[in-house]
């Protein structure tokens, strides 16, 4: 595999392997309509091989962070729209992020009454809201009845990203938000058909992922999962039981040809990741630094060993909007501000140099 050669993913064909990483920056309005900061700094990363947006709010109940778009609105929609079309003139190719960000979140932020979960456990913590740190509340559990509108909501985000011009969807089942919350046992303690086994813990995210793929088409559909990260209560300390529920999760939608498997994990070439491969037998996305930044070299190592189709990037991405150029030919990297990663305005966002010459 080469980083810089062209990949099929479903439906879309992107021009190289690079992938920008989903990366929450909280430059949006209150309103969570993306503004002319948010066009100009996806406009600018066009050049990656694909484009994956910041967690986006498929509900008001599923808003996560302060600032953080949506879509939901009609005003929402159109913003997105103005981002879709900045990136395509570039020649870019853009998905959008669908994230319901369930019991870690607070109606601080989101303007509703409560916060929704699997089962009535509260994420040990405090997030930052509109109003100042809060302690996380302890969830609604949400009843079996209830959860047919709740995978309604990631349908009608999902088709509300193809209006607003996205090339397709990623939904986010990873790092402890609503869809994770299903696959750990820290966080579903359901004795329903939802919950207890791991056939049960996986059921929902199946769901979900086939109620989507079957609205917009499978080729535009993919799913980012994060087995073991073991962040915002979603902890998955048994390696035997994370085995068995993400092998029921991928068994269960592999039939469906979705357009990719995002896996984020620090062992790509570990068992766990590369059983997960051959069960989806489509193309893997792989993302290994979270904890660490990814570097050229950890990227060329997917590549040369074959770990996976394609290599995403976070934190090198936000620092250079060129970063495809930059390790193609070798040339050095900006070094991101982390001061700026969540504030607002430009600095930090859209004015990182491109390579001059």
């Amino acid at each position: 595999m080469d980083l810089f050669s062209p990949l099929t993913l479903g439906d879309l064909e992107l021009p190289n392997r690079l992938v920008m990483a989903p990366l929450t920056r909280s430059r949006s309005r209150v309103d969570g309509v993306p503004n002319a900061d948010v066009v100009e700094y996806y406009r600018q990363r066009a050049s990656m091989g694909l484009i994956v947006s910041e967690g986006v709010y498929p509900s008001f109940t599923g808003q996560g962070f302060v600032r953080q778009p949506g879509l939901v609105t009609q005003e929402q929609i159109a913003g997105w729209k103005r981002v879709t079309d900045a990136v395509h003139a570039e020649g870019g190719l853009i998905v959008a992020q669908v994230m319901h960000a369930g019991r870690v979140t607070h109606p601080e932020t989101t303007g509703q009454g409560h916060v929704v979960a699997p089962s009535a456990i509260a994420v040990d913590g405090v997030t930052r809201t509109y109003t100042g740190k809060h302690a996380y509340p302890v969830p609604h559990a949400l009843g079996t009845d209830e959860l047919p509108g709740i995978v309604e909501e990631f349908v009608n985000g999902s088709r509300n990203a193809i209006a607003a011009g996205f090339d397709g969807v990623e939904l986010h089942g990873a790092n402890g938000y609503l869809l994770h919350e299903f696959l750990a046992p820290s966080a579903n303690t359901r004795t329903d058909a939802h919950g207890g086994s791991p056939e049960n813990r996986a059921r929902f995210v199946i769901e979900v992922v086939t109620a989507v793929a079957n609205a917009i088409g499978a080729g535009r559909t993919g799913l980012r999962i994060s087995p073991e990260h073991n962040v915002q209560g979603a902890v998955e300390s048994d390696p035997v039981d994370v085995a068995a529920t993400y092998a029921a999760l991928i068994d269960g939608i592999a039939p469906l040809g979705l357009a990719a498997l995002s896996i984020l994990h620090a062992d790509p070439a570990g068992a766990l990741v590369q059983d997960l491969r051959s069960r989806f037998n489509g193309p893997v996305l792989l993302n290994t630094g979270f904890q660490t930044v990814t570097t050229y070299d950890d990227a060329a190592a997917v590549a040369a060993n074959g770990w996976g189709d394609a290599v995403v990037v976070g934190r090198p991405a936000i620092a250079n909007p060129d970063l495809v150029r930059r390790w193609q030919e070798g040339l050095p990297l900006n070094e991101p501000d982390a001061t700026t990663f969540y504030t607002e305005g430009a600095a930090g966002y859209t004015d990182y140099p491109f390579w001059e010459n």
